[in-house]
């Protein structure tokens, strides 16, 4: 940049200061030129303080002010006027450049033991501790020499001295200048300053300071005040609520927000590089490109993509050397760089529909800022009046109560949650579950096996060995131990199952194969509670006297299953099994109408079935509001006599029994949609803490 230098009104024109003002500013000139891109600023505003107030000068160097004033005085409000305010300090122009830097964005770790000796050599002549002017830029200075102190050796006394000294010093707050300072004029810079804060605001509550500040203005924006005040906006907002909190009204605040486009990581490097299609065109020599090798480039299928569309770019598919891209635009224009540029510096000129094309490409994302306007209430003032939470025992004993004004009681509030365990919505609904067998009559069954041989859960239930249930696509098989000794099982029983499974009887052809020990010893997860069950069959068939009697059971089971909406690998089941002479399917059907409208659900539908030992069997259903459709939520059927005989069952008892899952009907009741996120690790933990308590919607039967 070439740099104009403009001396108005100082007596200086031929002094060393000047010659040094005159060698930092072009030093300076180049440091800005590389910033501009850095900061994305349209204009930089410089203030350069000295120690003389009598000093005025102006220098412009290619769209940046210079303009001197005193220390202390100057902030950098300027952000949304897109200007970049730079402070240096009344220190000699070499060290002012540090500052420059570190505003600019620019790494400043190069402070060396020459830069304190010659640092030193300045503050030899000068007080720093009788009417030195501390500045908040020399308190910025201060940070970067703290950061080099090992730099600063004993040949620079005047250094540490100075150093110590401002060490103990608070940081200046920052104060304001009006943007209205700012002009764009290369012949004269209009300054208009306000007088700096009192440094009593720094002893201020902020709530205090916001109502100061409110007093002598109509409206105050909550962003520009914390901007103002240097806070973060979140901190204003707690001492707005703060005081919204208090009786009076002492102020009014409205929420508001504003919405802007701010860059991706993919739209910055569009600013930076060049779109894909631009990069790629530019790739693309006069005498064209193979395709393979085009292809080869960075983010090449996007850029060639958007290029062919925009007619950039064209492709000779019968070229001898292979497919050759070739340019079909003699110049373009990268308009999407173009746009972005517009959209990072805010302007509001950019075509909607251009806009929604950035988006669309996820070149810009949205940023909604929420803000508070607040303006005065009916009981502004400005001196803050708290009152008394407590009634203490020292205003008691001094009378002091009578004289203060204390919070109103709050009857509405809600207590302090109470600390403890929480019960899942499966325990609270399997506990409504078990309530209503108990009423029913039922007898828990014990369930406290999950590892169960095969004997039991297939053999005994006349399910042949060869059954497509028992591979291991649909069941947990267990290493160790893998199998049951067979002395654990019962040897006449095991003879008649074995019986019955190879040759039949009791009316039954059996399955025609050979049944095998090994394979009923086999250790397996239960994949039903209906194991259980057969073992409270079998004890109930070695009485001698036969007795009715009705079971249930409210346990996990485990099936190797393809995980869905409605499927998972381990679940619950309730079982209930009820044995009695002269037992029919109106029987069953009855009972499961009565079961089911006890929970509330009253859409019920049964469809036939098989299964290996029940005949005849049923599926039940029930309506799903959520998923708007019905849902399996359990099995049922009558055990058939080559399950029930061999276990010494009189030859005139029927046994009817029903399954279903314990988490389908929970899903119906707390409006679930996705098993997953009612059991399993993507259970959300704050859903287990505010379920609430499972009433269904029982009627009498």
């Amino acid at each position: 940049s070439q740099l104009t230098i403009q001396l108005q009104n100082t007596d200086r024109s031929n002094s060393a200061e000047d010659t040094s003002l005159d060698h930092w500013a072009q030093g300076l000139a180049g440091l800005l030129s590389s910033a501009k891109n850095k900061n994305s600023c349209n204009s930089f505003f410089c203030f350069i303080y000295f120690e003389d107030s009598a000093v005025s000068t102006r220098l412009t160097v290619a769209g940046v002010c210079f303009v001197t004033y005193k220390p202390g005085l100057i902030t950098d409000d300027y952000s949304q006027h897109d200007v970049k305010l730079l402070r240096v300090c009344t220190l000699p122009f070499p060290y002012c450049l540090y500052i420059c830097k570190l505003q600019l964005g620019f790494m400043v770790n190069d402070f060396n033991a020459m830069d304190a000796v010659e640092l030193n050599e300045y503050l030899r002549s000068r007080s720093y501790l009788q009417g030195f002017v501390y500045s908040y830029a020399d308190a910025t200075l201060s940070k970067i020499i703290a950061k080099n102190t090992k730099k600063i050796t004993t040949n620079s006394p005047h250094v540490q001295r100075w150093f110590a000294h401002v060490s103990k010093l608070n940081v200046p707050a920052k104060s304001l200048v009006s943007p209205r300072a700012i002009s764009n004029d290369n012949k004269a810079v209009v300054t208009e300053i306000t007088k700096a804060k009192s440094p009593s605001n720094s002893d201020m509550s902020l709530d205090q300071i916001l109502l100061n500040s409110l007093a002598d203005q109509k409206e105050i924006e909550s962003l520009s005040f914390a901007s103002e005040q240097g806070v973060d906006h979140q901190k204003l907002v707690g001492a707005i609520k703060s005081l919204l909190s208090l009786p009076g009204e002492y102020i009014k605040a409205d929420q508001k927000q504003t919405s802007t486009w701010t860059l991706t990581t993919e739209g910055q490097s569009f600013v930076e590089n060049g779109s894909y299609e631009f990069v790629l065109y530019n790739a693309v020599p006069k005498d064209g490109m193979l395709q393979k090798e085009l292809m080869k480039l960075p983010n090449a299928k996007i850029g060639f993509s958007k290029a062919m569309t925009l007619g950039w770019i064209q492709m000779d598919k019968k070229n001898e050397k292979g497919p050759t891209v070739f340019r079909k635009a003699e110049d373009v224009n990268d308009v999407v760089k173009e746009v972005l540029c517009k959209i990072q510096n805010q302007d509001d000129t950019v075509d909607e529909k251009k806009v929604q094309d950035m988006k669309k490409r996820k070149l810009i994302v949205p940023v909604v800022t929420k803000f508070f306007a607040i303006s005065k209430g009916a009981g502004f003032k400005t001196e803050i009046e708290r009152p008394e939470a407590d009634l203490t025992f020292e205003m008691l004993q001094d009378g002091s109560w009578k004289s203060k004004t204390f919070k109103d009681y709050n009857f509405t509030a809600k207590g302090a949650p109470v600390t403890s365990g929480y019960l899942h919505p499966l325990l609270k609904v399997r506990s409504e579950f078990r309530r209503i067998f108990l009423d029913m009559g039922f007898s828990e069954m014990p369930t406290n096996r999950y590892v169960e041989n095969g004997f039991w859960n297939f053999d005994a239930l006349f399910q042949p060995q060869q059954h497509p249930a028992r591979d291991a696509h649909d069941t947990f098989f267990i290493s160790s131990p893998q199998m049951t000794p067979e002395s654990k099982l019962p040897a006449d029983y095991v003879e008649r199952v074995k019986e019955i499974h190879e040759k039949g009887g009791y009316g039954s052809v059996g399955y025609h194969y050979d049944w095998k020990i090994a394979e009923a010893q086999k250790n397996i997860l239960r994949t039903h509670t209906t194991a259980v069950s057969a073992k409270m069959l079998y004890q109930l068939g070695q009485q001698k006297e036969f007795t009715p009697t009705k079971l249930f059971s409210i346990d996990r089971v485990f099936r190797n299953e393809t995980l869905d909406a409605t499927h998972l690998a381990e679940f619950h089941q309730i079982e209930g099994v009820i044995a009695d002479r002269n037992l029919t399917l109106g029987h069953l059907i009855g009972i499961l109408n009565a079961f089911f409208k006890k929970l509330g659900l009253e859409k019920i539908k049964f469809k036939p079935a098989y299964n290996p030992y029940t005949e005849p069997s049923m599926e039940i259903f029930s309506y799903h509001p959520g998923l708007k459709k019905w849902v399996e939520i359990g099995n049922s059927g009558m055990f058939r006599p080559e399950m029930l005989l061999p276990m010494g069952i009189p030859s005139d008892v029927n046994v009817i029994a029903w399954g279903l899952s314990l988490e389908r009907p929970t899903m119906i009741k707390y409006g679930i949609n996705n098993i997953r996120e009612l059991i399993g690790p993507k259970v959300n933990l704050n859903m287990v803490q505010e379920n609430p308590i499972c009433r269904l919607d029982k009627m009498k039967v």
